[in-house]
């Protein structure tokens, strides 16, 4: 996977966590988010509408004044755009109806703040300044009645702790998704085939081996042997540096697979300490060929595949050479 892919993965290809409403319902309850509390939010739904736009304005007048959240709405129409998408986004907050359309809008903003690389104490900074915001509001509307000021405010708390847990989700999948893709493409980096010659592969391996890592070495092994027919594969090792037993025999099947294949693999650069795991923990290396460094290896693997290096002169010392020649038979 290269860098345009892995971008196209992050940015294109994310899924949004699978929440369903038996989930939703069990955060609800959770949380206590009943019948009366909905009922309840959707009762200060039309104050809701008239202090929207002041609330959005002080907002983001407080998100502005910060260098690290001011840097995502640095362009004048794209922080009208968003103002807008916020104010719709805080009214449904009182409208009611918090079903499956609810939960898919909500973790399809998550991400999208996600995406953008807002960060998390910045995105559950929003919800506290909103709470705080609409408090005051609300106690200053019901100032005659403080009980339902508390009522109404409680029931939105609940409600916006539950779109809260739904944006970490949101994160912390969006988050692991890159992750995975990030390490696929560091996997397929760490492990390259690559053609010496007509029928030689070499696979140097470089760090830590997990057994996922060495399923993933052995299933591109033998891929490249049968797309390359390759009879030899030199298997360096010399940038490991821990090889515990899981491993060790999976490195064994490694090499017994490509040999069924029609291939020998001959393991180069075996430290000590590898050596001495292998032995202990009774690794049978009978049908193994080792040597102690790559070019040993590579000499061998060409020996095996019939292929003969010999050291060539270069033309100027072959003229020079031929000058002394014929400036010995002069003399002579």
């Amino acid at each position: 996977m290269d860098v345009a892919s892995m971008r196209k993965t992050e940015r294109g290809q994310l899924k949004k966590p699978d929440i369903d409403m038996q989930e939703t319902d069990r955060r609800k309850k959770f949380l206590q988010l009943d019948a009366v509390d909905i009922e309840r939010l959707q009762t200060i739904n039309e104050l809701a509408e008239k202090y929207a736009d002041e609330v959005i304005e002080d907002f983001y007048r407080h998100l502005l004044s910060f260098p690290e959240t001011r840097s995502f709405f640095s362009d004048p129409h794209q922080l009208a755009r968003v103002k807008n998408l916020q104010k719709q986004y805080f009214l449904r907050l009182t409208q009611g109806k918090y079903d499956a359309d609810y939960v898919a809008d909500r973790l399809k903003i998550g991400q999208i703040h996600e995406r953008i690389g807002l960060p998390v104490n910045a995105y559950l900074g929003m919800y506290n300044f909103y709470l705080r915001a609409v408090a005051d509001r609300l106690f200053e509307h019901y100032a005659g009645e403080p009980r339902q000021a508390l009522d109404a405010f409680v029931a939105l708390m609940k409600l916006t702790f539950l779109d809260m847990s739904l944006a970490i989700d949101t994160y912390i999948d969006s988050r692991e998704q890159t992750i995975r893709a990030q390490q696929a493409a560091i996997q397929e980096l760490s492990t390259p085939v690559l053609p010496l010659r007509q029928g030689i592969l070499i696979l140097p391996v470089v760090g830590l081996i997990d057994s996922y890592r060495a399923s993933q070495l052995t299933e591109q092994l033998l891929h490249s042997i049968r797309e390359t027919r390759s009879r030899v594969v030199v298997l360096d090792i010399t940038g490991v540096p821990y090889v515990d037993s899981r491993v060790a025999s999976h490195l064994v099947q490694t090499v017994e697979a490509a040999r069924l294949m029609g291939s020998k693999v001959i393991i180069s650069g075996v430290s000590p300490e590898i050596a001495l795991t292998m032995v202990t923990i009774g690794v049978d290396l009978g049908q193994i060929e080792t040597l102690g460094d790559m070019q040993s290896a590579i000499e061998r693997a060409e020996q095996l595949s019939g292929y003969q290096v010999r050291k060539v002169r270069s033309d100027r010392r072959r003229r020079d050479d031929q000058s002394e020649d014929a400036s010995e038979e002069r003399d002579g």
